[in-house]
């Protein structure tokens, strides 16, 4: 519960609730400013009556009471024998939280007063409603008179950070309201003499002693009086405005960091000692002025900037720390001739004061140890220091500064860029350049000034030389704050050799590295691999690298830091060294993982292949870009299966392709590998079969001499087998079921199993023990696709809702994978299940959540395969526009693979439903029927058959579509009740033919020839 009375009154108990009548909101008031305490009855009686209270005064109070607690449910009245208390936290009300918080400004400086005067939204118990109540108006005076002190505080303080200028027009108000109050006087005649208008200054104070002197017979006060003798010898003016700090006012807004200036100021309230850490341009130095800015009221002797950054060597920090302060040495008395650092601590040693320690990297021992010996005997002391490493006390506080986030980026560069060119480009084009920049301050300041002569297109096309682009810093900057270039060489500069190498090799590197790769890769003649986590640690230290992700940490580098660090790598002339030791590296980890890939351990190493993704491309690439065939086939042969599981099919063809096409040297079997696994890329979604033929014919002419261990190698012989005699089939696959593998011999199951179907035999004990298999090994691949068959046999049963169980696990194992492709397949096979259920509502959201997940996908053969079955259930619906939008939008997807025979029978037969003109359907039949029988797949064949039969259906032959459909389940070895179609044309035909005649002519059918049998529909009437 909230009680609200600085203003309105208003009570909210999770939303606004309503008081009724005065008396009942004059009890609530007076319970609530005594939150927890118990509040004598009189008292109340005296609040609530005044001076007319009623008769039986003690048992109305009870029964406001018990009103009270009727209108507030939410409100705990505990009823004592002496009064009544409200049980509610204190802070929950208002007022309450007012006069604490007031109260902390007045012990610890201004910080809290600003929070506390936003609690007012106007009079004090505005709206109550209590009359002739002399305790209720007391409280309400009482009130106001401590808002107008804390008011008072706040001024003070904001005189105090120099901003008296801007509290003029408030303060001449106020005045007016409250002409004798002494301390306003004094603030705005302060105010006045900031903003250079002293004579008007010289003016209040005499208004307010004629006003004194004219109704309460009195003179200014002693202290007012003196301020008036400081404006009269000028010692009052702007001046005093820089009397507890030397931070300059900033000619440009602060962007994008208000949240980390209000955690800081949080840490230096904790913390004696607090470190900003970042790379260079990080915005360290303005995070930390503008942190001290909302410090200086705070602390008796305010914030003041020591400025390390031309400091010479270390011995000359605590000097430069003295210069910070102001304090000459005429100001340190006998103490001038000490030791700079005795001087420092005997001129601060009991000031409550905030010092920025700004730029210490390159004095890092000389400030560390400074700050030290300060903290040590300067007990009102704290320390905010910026570095580009920790000073590396005990207790200091670290907050990392990171680059801007990218909406915060693109507002500071159109910020920055206003002033130039007004014309800027919209928010994706900047962000392009932000994110290019790493989000770092400094180096979008430096593109803000380019955007004077070019446009944020050019400047965005042209940042990859970003060197020698971004060199226009203000003249008035550090040095290495001019140019992007001398910012990292400052940084580059403070490095050993043994940094610098390190560094330099990990720039080979895409997308981090972990510890045992840059071990591998860093370590040269300068460096072991045992040193490399001691220099990978202080180059963290440092922010050049940052060291992220849970468990084991991973080092990457800002894209700035990275270029330049490979173009010193060029320098020394060694980036191909490195980039073969990144090669060797990840080509072993990529052989290692393969085989594991297919057993329990799959997930595991997934995951370590993921966070590698980047580093196995770019080794790729690289290997692709040197004219390595052996390099680049090799990784292939181990990524490939990695690329197609996880769903990478568009990403890992390219790069096969590629490997193929390089000529050179190729041990036979690595390239038998690769192309085995291209056969598979190849048929994924509606698939290229006689393109898949030929790698396949590739990879057993490459891989058939020898025992193989791979097995895209063992599962090759029967898959060419297969292509050469059709007798085979069976024998081919059967031939496997001995095999030492086990993932071969669960695979070689399901695809009996597969086989067995399409030829009419039981299947689906094929399918169970594959899967058992499968579960057995853990291997989530071959449990999604041994779940989904089975779905297929139970959705050709009619089992609609088992099946889709199926689809239901086969998704949840595949999602473990991240494998969105076949996520995205399987959803939209199930949202046939839905509809052939009659749960249109659970096949739109599964659509729905396929669609979603496309998003994500860039394979042509997982796009074309979602479309294919949206135009397909378009086609069920009646919706032919969208039917033939959703083909053509998958065809158009395939390219060339469109003319595959099974996907012109799929065209010919979308044409034939919608077709109006019998002859046109007759056509269409007719060429799906020539279409599929090239296939020589039964599902194809079945299908087309069914269509036939819908074709006898229109042409009143009734009799001959109940022997089409016959013939289309024995082409597929049963009847096929996921086919809507087989369950329409059947009950139309039962219809007209009665039972006998249709169970008689189904006989026929199943007997015959499907070719023969579609010849008759299909000869022209």
């Amino acid at each position: 519960m909230q009680i609200k009375i600085l203003g309105p009154f208003e009570v909210r108990d999770g939303e606004a609730a309503e008081v009724p009548g005065a008396r009942l909101r004059g009890l609530l008031v007076a319970l609530a400013l005594r939150p927890g305490q118990v509040v004598p009855k009189a008292s109340l009686i005296d609040w609530i009556w005044g001076e007319q209270p009623p008769a039986d005064a003690a048992n109305a109070l009870q029964r406001l009471v018990s009103r009270l607690r009727k209108a507030l449910p939410g409100a705990v009245v505990e009823g004592l024998t002496d009064g009544y208390r409200l049980a509610i936290d204190p802070d929950a009300v208002d007022a309450v939280r007012f006069e604490r918080l007031a109260a902390q400004a007045r012990d610890h400086g201004s910080g809290r007063l600003r929070e506390a005067l936003e609690l007012w939204r106007g009079p004090a118990m505005q709206d109550v409603g209590l009359q002739d109540s002399d305790a209720f108006d007391a409280a309400a005076t009482r009130l106001e008179a401590l808002r107008l002190a804390a008011m008072e505080d706040r001024f003070e303080a904001e005189l105090d950070l120099g901003r008296g200028a801007d509290l003029v027009a408030e303060l001449t108000d106020l005045v007016a309201a409250h002409p004798v109050r002494e301390r306003l006087v004094a603030a705005l005649m302060r105010a006045l003499a900031a903003a250079g208008r002293n004579t008007e200054a010289l003016q209040a104070f005499q208004r307010i002693r004629e006003t004194l002197a004219d109704e309460l017979g009195a003179d200014p006060s002693p202290e007012l009086s003196a301020l008036h003798v400081a404006l009269l010898r000028g010692e009052v003016g702007r001046r005093e405005e820089s009397r507890k700090t030397n931070l300059r006012a900033e000619f440009t807004s602060y962007v994008g960091k208000e949240a980390d200036v209000a955690a800081v100021r949080d840490l230096v309230s904790r913390h004696r000692l607090t470190t900003l850490t970042g790379p260079g341009g990080s915005g360290k130095t303005r995070l930390a002025t503008e942190t001290a800015r909302t410090l200086v009221g705070d602390l008796h002797h305010g914030a003041w900037l020591v400025e390390l950054a031309a400091v010479g060597s270390g011995d000359d920090v605590a000097q430069a720390t003295l210069s910070g302060l102001g304090l000459r040495d005429a100001l340190l008395g006998e103490a001038s001739s000490a030791d700079p650092v005795d001087r420092l601590v005997s001129a601060i040693r009991d000031r409550e004061t905030l010092l920025v320690l700004d730029n210490c990297e390159h004095v890092i021992e000389s400030a560390a140890a400074l700050a030290h010996r300060l903290l040590g005997e300067c007990r009102g002391l704290r320390i905010l220091a910026t570095s580009r490493e920790p000073l590396g006390i005990t207790g200091e506080a670290l907050w990392p500064v990171e680059p801007l986030a990218r909406a915060e980026a693109v507002q500071l560069l159109r910020d920055r860029a206003t002033t130039r060119n007004q014309d800027l480009a919209d928010d994706r084009t900047l962000a392009r350049i932000c994110t290019a920049l790493d989000g770092m301050p400094l180096a979008i300041e430096l593109a803000a000034v380019r955007l004077r002569t070019m446009s944020a297109e050019q400047l965005a096309d042209r940042l990859d030389d970003r060197f020698r682009l971004l060199t226009g810093g203000s003249r008035t900057a550090l040095p290495r704050h001019r140019t992007l270039r001398a910012m990292v060489d400052w940084s580059w500069e403070l490095l050993s050799d043994g940094e610098r190498l390190v560094l330099s090799r990990l720039s080979v590197f895409a997308g981090g590295a972990s510890l045992e790769a840059a071990e591998r890769v860093c370590a040269g003649e300068l460096v072991d691999e045992y040193e490399v986590l001691d220099l990978l640690t202080a180059l963290s230290d440092k922010s050049l690298l940052v060291a992220f992700g849970e468990g084991a940490p991973r080092y990457r580098m800002l894209g700035t830091i990275k270029e330049y660090s490979a173009a010193r790598l060029a320098e020394a002339g060694e980036t191909e060294p490195a980039r073969q030791a990144h090669l060797a590296y990840f080509t072993e980890l990529a052989e290692t993982a393969e085989p594991r890939l297919r057993r329990g351990e799959q997930l595991e190493w997934l995951t370590v292949l993921k966070a590698e993704n980047d580093n196995l491309v770019s080794a790729m690439r690289g290997a692709l870009a040197s004219g390595d065939a052996h390099a680049a086939m090799r990784l292939a042969a181990a990524c490939g299966w990695y690329w197609w599981l996880v769903g990478r099919k568009a990403e890992g063809m390219e790069l096969i392709t590629a490997a193929i096409a390089i000529p050179g040297e190729v041990p036979d079997e690595t390239r038998a590998i690769v192309y085995a696994l291209t056969s598979m890329f190849v048929t994924s979604g509606p698939g290229d079969m006689p393109e898949a033929a030929q790698w396949i014919h590739k990879a057993y002419e490459f891989g058939k001499h020898g025992r193989h261990r791979h097995a895209a190698l063992r599962l090759v012989v029967p898959l060419e087998m297969m292509l050469r005699d059709t007798d085979a089939l069976l024998p081919a696959w059967e031939s496997l079921l001995d095999d030492e593998d086990p993932w071969v011999r669960a695979l070689s199951r399901l695809h009996i199993g597969k086989l067995r179907m399409m030829l009419g035999q039981d299947c689906e004990s094929w399918f169970d023990e594959s899967l058992v298999e499968f579960r057995v090994l853990g291997e989530r691949f071959g449990i999604s696709f041994a779940q989904t068959e089975l779905a297929g046999c139970l959705a050709m049963r009619g089992e609609f809702a088992e099946a889709s169980e199926h689809f239901d696990q086969a998704i949840a194992v595949v999602a473990e994978l991240d494998a969105l492709d076949d996520v995205v397949q399987l959803r939209m096979r199930q949202a046939r299940l839905h509809w052939l259920a009659g749960d249109k509502d659970a096949c739109a959201a599964a659509v729905a959540e396929a669609e979603r997940l496309a998003e994500g996908v860039t394979w042509p053969g997982t796009l074309a395969s979602l479309a294919l079955v949206r135009a397909e259930l378009a086609r069920w619906n009646g919706d032919e526009q969208d039917a033939f939008g959703q083909f053509g939008h998958a065809m158009s997807l395939l390219g060339d693979e469109a003319r595959q025979p099974h996907l012109r029978a799929a065209a010919h037969d979308l044409h034939a439903w919608f077709a109006a003109d019998l002859d046109e359907a007759r056509e269409h039949r007719a060429a799906a029927c020539d279409a599929a029988a090239e296939t020589g797949r039964a599902p194809e064949i079945a299908q087309a058959v069914v269509g036939v039969a819908d074709l006898a259906l229109r042409r009143a032959q009734y009799d001959h579509a109940a022997r089409l459909l016959a013939a289309s389940a024995q082409v597929l070895g049963r009847k096929d009740l996921a086919n809507p179609d087989v369950t329409r044309i059947e009950q139309e035909a039962r219809d007209r033919l009665g039972d006998a005649a249709f169970d008689q002519a189904a006989q026929e059918g199943a007997a015959g020839v499907w070719t023969e049998l579609v010849a008759v529909p299909l000869t022209r009437a």
